[in-house]
């Protein structure tokens, strides 16, 4: 039985169906993308700061990354179909007021709020809604073009944000997304849905035990680059000495823990729990969402150093920087894609693997090239490979979770795959910033000790004053800072020279580490199964 059409989809209807549900993965990530190069003209037209800017930018990530399991629930309960459509009408709704809005409260509200629950009730439904629409052997390329059109609008939201932002405005980018959904809920009624579960009360002790657990992990983790990960930063908040940071991900996990164990105790009742906590005890679902918090981890430390290194190391712009990326979208799309076209009886075990060695490839071969004086050419092919990379992993494991259960528990399973890659990207922008700080912090200090031209005077006290941290910044900005604070030429020379050589020890250092979690994430692919996802479903 469905809620959708009646018949079964045909194969152009399905194309539709794909379109429908990439556009929506599309437009759920481009945002942050966008927010990112604009955050200077959006600060100035709604009156704040770059900092109120970026609260709202960790608010949404918040409010995404907390609320995921309840929605995923939320659409086993009236639909996964008319979730997605809700979703899209919040979200639309979202983006028009944060086209129009005049301060920050009503960004956040616009932005951070309404467009974050509205994806989270998107998201977790696309995933339930693939495999409603697509046979399992279709699933796999369903999923990897569905996760490709994600990383795409990661790659693509510099060039839109930076093209847009300089000829008109931000709000032309959020008013665009309200004719985009606007298109998709014309054509949701061409999208297949099985019926919804029976009506249930919806579990509130657990909506506010799995908010509040991951809400204040995931916020310890995003302040992370601020506070430090275990020793806390001058000025920063802390208990014993210990940053707020390791505090808060270990009150995070505690209140993680609980809600689990409120779970099993609702199951255990008879009473309908918010997610169904055996499906941890599933090897080839968990192995999915590791394998998933590991790619998107990675895929948000590549995005965040690699237009780090373009923008401010090199000073391209962001439409510059935006073309730069294209090589890893273009390959990863057409991994996604051929992967399963040529290879639909390949081992999830093996594609991930070698999806992984790829990327593991792209991030050593950057860290080779990276040096003082190099130009933007060295991204171009450490990005393919890591598309490939990517893409890769796209085109197997949405198809490896949801295939690791029965059909009815896709909407949950998309609600943990949600949470997972979060988690994921935003650990990976979190450990990725705080080791380039760090990494850059301490070579530029050791270096301006050690320059002939800097007096030891000044070595000091920037050895004192920038303890917590040096900001990534431009030659040209560093420069014009120095000579506003009066020092002569030759120290800024120097000053500005050894900033230079930092800021490549921060970016190899910090991409070093990336490389080393690639690895670890290729020894753990023995979590995924042999054989080909799909071909054998769970019954129930």
């Amino acid at each position: 039985m469905t809620t959708g059409p009646a018949t079964e989809p045909t194969s152009g209807t399905r194309g539709l169906v794909l379109l429908t549900l990439a556009s929506g993965q599309f437009l759920m990530t481009l945002d942050s993308s966008v927010m990112n190069v604009s955050i200077a003209q959006v600060a100035e037209d709604v009156g704040t700061t770059v900092t109120g800017v970026q609260t709202a930018i960790t608010l949404y990530t918040l409010v995404m990354a907390t609320m995921m399991i309840t929605g995923g629930k939320i659409g086993t309960m009236i639909g996964r179909r008319r979730a997605f459509a809700v979703g899209c009408v919040i979200y639309g709704a979202g983006s028009l007021t944060t086209s129009l809005a005049p301060s920050l409260g009503v960004l956040l509200l616009g932005w951070s709020v309404l467009e974050g629950l509205g994806a989270a009730l998107i998201m977790p439904a696309i995933v339930a809604l693939v495999a409603a629409n697509f046979p399992p052997a279709g699933r796999p390329r369903a999923y990897g073009l569905v996760a490709s059109a994600g990383a795409i609008a990661v790659a693509a939201g510099p060039l839109i944000g930076g093209a847009v932002t300089t000829l008109w405005t931000w709000r032309y980018v959020f008013a665009g997304e309200v004719v985009v959904v606007l298109a998709i809920l014309a054509l949701t009624r061409r999208i297949a849905d099985s019926a919804p579960a029976a009506r249930s009360r919806i579990d509130l002790v657990g909506v506010v035990l799995s908010a509040l657990g991951l809400g204040v992990a995931v916020f310890g983790v995003l302040r992370s680059s601020e506070w430090g990960w275990v020793r806390a930063k001058p000025g920063a908040p802390a208990v014993a000495g210990i940053s707020a940071t390791l505090w808060l991900i270990l009150v995070g996990l505690v209140v993680i823990r609980v809600f689990l164990w409120w779970q099993g105790r609702r199951t255990a009742r008879g009473q309908e729990p918010l997610v169904d906590v055996t499906l941890l005890r599933n090897p080839q679902l968990v192995g999915g969402l590791v394998m998933f918090l590991f790619q998107f981890l990675l895929q948000a430390g590549l995005f965040f150093t690699i237009p780090l290194y373009l923008s401010v190391a090199l000073g391209l712009s962001a439409f510059e920087t935006g073309l730069r990326l294209l090589p890893l979208s273009v390959a990863l799309l057409l991994a996604a894609v051929a992967v399963p076209r040529f290879w639909p009886e390949a081992s999830p075990r093996r594609v991930v693997t070698i999806g992984l060695v790829a990327l593991l490839a792209g991030i050593v071969s950057l860290v080779l090239a990276l040096d003082v004086g190099t130009g933007p050419e060295i991204v171009s092919v450490p990005l393919l490979l890591a598309g490939i990379g990517v893409g890769a992993l796209s085109s197997q494991l949405g198809a490896v979770t949801v295939s690791a259960v029965p059909d009815r528990l896709s909407g949950e399973v998309g609600g943990l795959q949600n949470t997972s890659t979060n988690l994921g990207a935003s650990l990976g922008t979190a450990l990725a910033g705080s080791v380039l700080v760090a990494a850059l912090t301490a070579s530029f200090l050791a270096g301006i000790e050690d320059h002939p031209a800097v007096p030891d005077e000044l070595a000091a006290t920037a050895t004192v004053q920038l303890a917590a941290g040096i900001p990534f910044l431009s030659d040209a900005q560093l420069r014009e800072g120095l000579v506003d604070a009066g020092l002569p030429p030759e120290q800024v020379d120097a000053v500005v020279e050894e900033n230079t050589a930092a800021r490549v020890d921060g970016l190899r250092t910090s991409l070093a580490v990336l490389s080393v979690l690639a690895a670890v994430a290729v020894l753990l692919t023995r979590l995924l199964p042999t054989r080909a996802v799909g071909a054998r479903k769970p019954s129930g």
